[in-house]
């Protein structure tokens, strides 16, 4: 008896264990396959909607080299149907629960339904009560629409087999897929080629350079007088009773210092971005682990509740919606970016905007311009110097982040004071303010494949431009000498 008395009492100790794993859980069977049907119904909205991709693209480019653990229940899923007429795209993937639909609306881009709601839903989302139109030409830069690349005909014959190179698969890494690479020096395009079905006026999805447009959008709104970063209790919510979490600043959270849990990895909030969350379930509602401003940890929730907490600010839904637009967005000729949002009115401002590779050059070269855009002032002087300052708390790796971007001072051959905002998939703003120079790549590379060596590409760009300052002088020197 005594065995089988020890066998229940150790079972009975294991319990407990046993009880706490299961109600921790995971992502079951069925949530997997809803997700990866979130994905495909997201991708292909925004893709067709905001994009004017064809479905052959979005299918090569969006759909091909996704996260890895959605693949097997993606594949099982079946074409998605796309309603042109009422701009909605379902896929379905269970016999009992209503399809995963994503809906596009004049500037809100497509916003998910949530797992489980049906078509009537659809009558719940935001709409804009106008949406602000953007001016008829950029007003402050020569990235618009008529560039002549041969006004700076030495830089881009230097430049010209860095560029090519991006585009191989091999160079700059095995597989990479590379969509867009422009180059900016003084304001003016001296580089710029295309592939995959991508062109000047195609957006593609940013992922977490969204985060750095996040920063300078609430940098604009300092501007404006509308928000601090120095404020405690930047949500309305944590502002109540003995809840830590009124501590933490906007300061901390541009430093993906929150001290907030996200979980074991803070760049995958997929019940948000590919569920149908809503920012204020899925982001704000984390615990206090750390004393805010003292630890490291990218998190997208920290960027999304900065986000939020200017939406608290300022206490109008409709000026709020329209705020990227018209006080940054369209200022700087960046007309072909997009912002989308949850269900409930909160932008997804962590990853889900989508954007031109000029619209991202544009958003470089107003850093390279310490805010400034024909002759207006849209960020706080010093802003450029704040989001490039290392935060207090540093990432443990080694690589450097300031407020929403990240620090290249390390890397060999780059100039030190390097930043630049970077995403999933290879998408990246290079900002190097020692050359007057902005570096935008956009690709769709395989998610755990192979990542794009940003450093060795951006270091390779100097050389060129340090060659092309060089031969200039050069001939300068002879024309003096003649």
């Amino acid at each position: 008896m005594r065995p089988i008395r020890a066998a229940a009492a150790a079972l009975l100790f294991a319990m407990p264990c046993l009880i706490s794993s299961a109600q921790e859980g995971g992502t079951t069977e069925a949530m997997e396959t809803a997700l990866a049907a979130g994905w495909k119904a997201t991708f292909v909205c925004s893709g067709v909607f905001v994009a004017g991709q064809s479905l052959p693209e979005i299918e090569r480019n969006e759909l091909s080299g996704i996260y890895p653990d959605y693949q097997l229940a993606y594949d099982a899923l079946p074409p998605a149907q796309v309603d042109e007429t009422r701009k909605l795209v379902s896929v379905t993937y269970s016999p009992s629960m209503p399809p995963r639909m994503a809906a596009y609306r004049p500037g809100y881009g497509c916003t998910q339904l949530p797992v489980g709601a049906g078509e009537e839903a659809i009558g719940f989302l935001p709409k804009f009560a106008s949406w602000p139109a953007p001016p008829a030409q950029d007003r402050g830069s020569a990235i618009g629409s008529n560039v002549k690349i041969e006004l700076r005909i030495e830089d881009a014959e230097r430049l010209d087999p860095s560029v090519s190179a991006a585009f191989d698969e091999i160079t700059y890494g095995s597989g990479t897929r590379t969509a867009s690479v422009i180059v900016v020096r003084d304001g003016q395009i001296v580089a710029e080629r295309y592939d995959r079905g991508i062109d000047n006026e195609t957006p593609v999805r940013t992922w977490s350079v969204a985060k750095s447009l996040t920063a300078t959008l609430i940098g604009a709104a300092r501007e404006k007088g509308l928000i601090d970063i120095d404020y405690p209790a930047v949500l309305a919510s944590w502002n109540n009773g003995a809840d830590p979490r009124r501590a933490i600043t906007l300061r901390n959270l541009l430093h993906m210092a929150s001290g907030l849990d996200s979980g074991d990895n803070g760049s995958r909030t997929d019940q948000l971005y590919f569920a149908g969350a809503r920012v204020v379930d899925a982001a704000t509602t984390g615990a206090l682990e750390a004393k805010p401003g003292t630890r490291f940890k990218y998190a997208n929730n920290d960027t999304l509740i900065a986000m939020r907490a200017l939406r608290e600010a300022m206490k109008d839904d409709n000026q709020f919606h329209r705020f990227p637009y018209e006080r940054l967005l369209h200022k700087i000729g960046a007309v072909h970016t997009t912002l989308e949002i949850d269900w409930n009115g909160d932008f997804i401002s962590s990853s889900q905007v989508w954007a031109t590779g000029r619209d991202l050059a544009r958003l470089g070269q107003l850093y390279l311009q310490d805010g400034v855009w024909g002759g207006e002032r849209l960020l706080p002087a010093g802003w450029a110097a704040f989001v490039r300052t290392p935060a207090p708390a540093q990432p443990g790796d080694g690589r450097g982040y300031g407020a929403q971007f990240w620090l290249m001072n390390d890397a060999a051959g780059v100039p030190e004071g390097t930043f630049y905002a970077a995403g999933n998939r290879g998408q990246y703003i290079v900002i190097i303010p020692a050359l007057n120079t902005v570096v935008v790549r956009q690709a769709f590379d395989v998610i755990g494949g192979a990542q794009f060596e940003i450093e060795r590409f951006t270091a390779d760009i100097v050389t060129a431009l340090n060659s092309a300052d060089a031969g200039r002088a050069v001939d300068r020197s002879r024309a003096d000498a003649g």
